[in-house]
Parts: C-alpha cells; sequence; structure tokens
C-alpha cells in the first residue's frame, strides 16, 4: 500500500523548513532532501541510529554475516591479484553504518597473506553518531583506522567499499509539462504545510528531450548529479592505482519516474511526512553513473545483480560451509543469504559496478567466478 499523503508529522525540521520556504520560497527536492539528512540540529543521520532492527532500516552486512565476509574475500583478492599485493594500501568505506560490514571484511580478507600487515583503513563518515558506533564495532580489529568526511584525502593504492551509500546523495526531480521540463521542488500548500510543487526553473541543455522524447505531462524524471562522485575517484586515479565497489537499489537503464521514499520504524511512508525523523533516499540511476565514470576516464565493470555478483564470487559454497560449522544456526544463516539473493528482492533490486584506475584488469565478480 502507497504510503498516505496526507500524513504529516509537525517535526522541529517541518517547522524549520517551512519558515525557510515562507522567506525564500520553494527549495529544489535534493536542498529538501539535503536538510532531512545532514540539518545539523535535526537532521536524520545527524541525530541518529538509523540502522539495525532498533533502528528504521536495515542493510546487507546487517541481514548476513556472509555478505561483508565475501567483500572482505573480495578485497582480498583484488589487494593481490589486481593491485599487485603493495606493502601499503588504504581500505576504504563510503557510509560504513554501524561498522558491521568493515569487520566482516577485515576478518574474511586476513585469510589472504600479508592482507592484513599491509592494510590501513579509512572511514568516510560525516555523521558523529555513527562514527562513535564504528568506534565501538571496531574497537578490536587489530588495524590502523582514521575517519574522514570527504570522499578522497587518503593514499593510493586503494580499495573502496561503498554499499548503500550513493542513494542517500540528494536526487534533483524535473517534470514534464506543456512548457517543457520544470524542476519539482517543496513549497507550501494553502495551510502552510510542506507540499511538492513545480518551480519556475527549466531544464535548458536539451538533454531530458532526448533522453526521454515520449515522455507525457506528468512524467517525472531525476538525477542525483555523480558528476562530484566521478571527480573525486578520477582525481584519486591520478595518484595512484585503486578499485571501488559499489552496491545500491537502483535501475541500469534511463528510466523515468519518482523513486524518493522515505522509511521510518521499517515501514514506508510519504517522503514530505516526518523531515528529520525519517531516512530519505532514492533510487541510483547506474545509467546516469555510468556516464559520468566513463567521462571522468576511468574502468567500469558491470552493472550486474547483486545476486549474479554474489554467485560469481561463490556465496553458495560459503553459505554451506558455513552452516555446517555453525549447524545450531544454520537456519539462520540459510535465511540471511536467500535475503540476500532473492530474484524479486535484494538479489535483483541492488546492483553492482566496479570501478577501476585505467590499465588495472577487470575486478573479479563481474564474470566467471575467481574464488
Amino acid at each position: 500500500m502507497s504510503p498516505d499523503p496526507g500524513l504529516r508529522r509537525p517535526t522541529p525540521l517541518a517547522l524549520k523548513l517551512a519558515e525557510h520556504i515562507r522567506t525564500h520560497g520553494p527549495m529544489s527536492v535534493a536542498e529538501y532532501m539535503s536538510a532531512c539528512l545532514w540539518d545539523e540540529a535535526s537532521g536524520y543521520y545527524a541525530t541518529r541510529h538509523a540502522i539495525g532492527a532498533s533502528g528504521d532500516f536495515i542493510t546487507a552486512a546487517e541481514i548476513s554475516q556472509v555478505f561483508g565476509e565475501m567483500l572482505g574475500l573480495w578485497t582480498g583478492v583484488v589487494w593481490q591479484q589486481v593491485l599487485g599485493a603493495p606493502p601499503a594500501h588504504t581500505l576504504v568505506e563510503y557510509g560504513p553504518g554501524r561498522g558491521t560490514m568493515m569487520r566482516d571484511v577485515l576478518r574474511a580478507a586476513r585469510v589472504v597473506p600479508g592482507f592484513a600487515q599491509a592494510v590501513n583503513v579509512h572511514l568516510v563518515e560525516a555523521s558523529p553518531v555513527l562514527q562513535a558506533l564504528q568506534r565501538e564495532t571496531l574497537a578490536q580489529a587489530g588495524v590502523p583506522i582514521n575517519w574522514g568526511h570527504n570522499l578522497i584525502g587518503f593514499p593510493a593504492p586503494a580499495i573502496i567499499l561503498a554499499n548503500e551509500f550513493l542513494d542517500a546523495w540528494p536526487v534533483d526531480q524535473w517534470v514534464k509539462t506543456s512548457h517543457g521540463w520544470r524542476q519539482r521542488g517543496v513549497g507550501l500548500d494553502g495551510n502552510g504545510t510542506l507540499a511538492f510543487c513545480i518551480r519556475d526553473m527549466s531544464e535548458t541543455t536539451g538533454a531530458l528531450d532526448s533522453l526521454y522524447p515520449q515522455a507525457p505531462a506528468g512524467a517525472i524524471v531525476e538525477s542525483q548529479r555523480p558528476e562530484r562522485f566521478a571527480e573525486a575517484l578520477g582525481a584519486l586515479s591520478r595518484t595512484g592505482p585503486f578499485a571501488a565497489l559499489i552496491i545500491d537499489y537502483g535501475y541500469a537503464t534511463a528510466s523515468a519516474g519518482d523513486t524518493l521514499q522515505a522509511v521510518r520504524e521499517h515501514r514506508y511512508e510519504y517522503p514530505l511526512a516526518s523531515p528529520g525523523e525519517a531516512d530519505i533516499s532514492a533510487h541510483v540511476s547506474f545509467y546516469e553513473l555510468a556516464s559520468v565514470l566513463h567521462a571522468a576516464g576511468l574502468a567500469i565493470d558491470g552493472p550486474v545483480t547483486q545476486s549474479e555478483f554474489l554467485g560469481n564470487l561463490g556465496v553458495i559454497e560459503r553459505t554451506s560451509r558455513l552452516m555446517h560449522a555453525n549447524p545450531a544456526r544454520a537456519g539462520e544463516i540459510e535465511m540471511g543469504v536467500a535475503r540476500l539473493i532473492a530474484p524479486n528482492g535484494m538479489g535483483t533490486r541492488f546492483k553492482v559496478v566496479g570501478v577501476r584506475a585505467q590499465g588495472l584488469p577487470p575486478l573479479p565478480g563481474f564474470g566467471q567466478a575467481t574464488m
């Protein structure tokens, strides 16, 4: 059932945004989303734990330890076979949540000789609340760990992991009108309540008309403007070799549609219902992402579905071994992995893209099994 657009909660941020709109006029959807997530006083990630059974949503790493372990084995192989086992390298995670995935990654990657002695971990995290959780989770990791706020600022060679990171990037929305494409925004209705509106801002490049020539009136398209992400990776590639793994829910072809969504207490709700108190995200356009990564001079593997990627890494075999070693938890382990690879769920809804500096060989997991 679709979230009720009539539901509203007068959260502190809702009142603050309404006052801002009265003074300055409607804001873009991207500005609204950014405020909901990162407002210093009332933003979602700035003020709460968010992730896990006691939070508002759950990630793959929280569903099953096998997810992080498979990425750990992938990381070890990339360090050894793709980067050539450099004596020092940086393992980076963008948006590390509670630190669960990195904990599992490091545990699994230790099976690769020399990896643990060569690794320095760098976590890109803007939330002080989540950073405190990460410090607690990784207190016994046994490797150097530091934190930063920027997409780059760590030395290459590097391996970057980004699971459910780009879906939280603020997304611009455009609406097809009788006068062309106009930017969708957030304003106030007649009762002074937050409401979607059409701003007096036109799309001037003609790109949307060429991508969506048959779009009917009222059609909505989105752009997360990932140029900053691609430019950061491009800059990193000029300092040394790197490989990145991006995993997120989204679509692989240019598609129209409104994917903005809000989740609170593991239930979907209307995106304007509880500003600052619900997670707000949008589906990633891997088509748009691949275009800007190519333009930045980077090589790309994929996208493939999460099910295909994990299958290529041998997730079924690893799950069987883990179940055999932990018979009391066999049912729990099997159910967790089944959720990760479900054909009508996370297995196909989530896509995986590999990114690498030019000159590096293709990354494992995007063809035949390599582990």
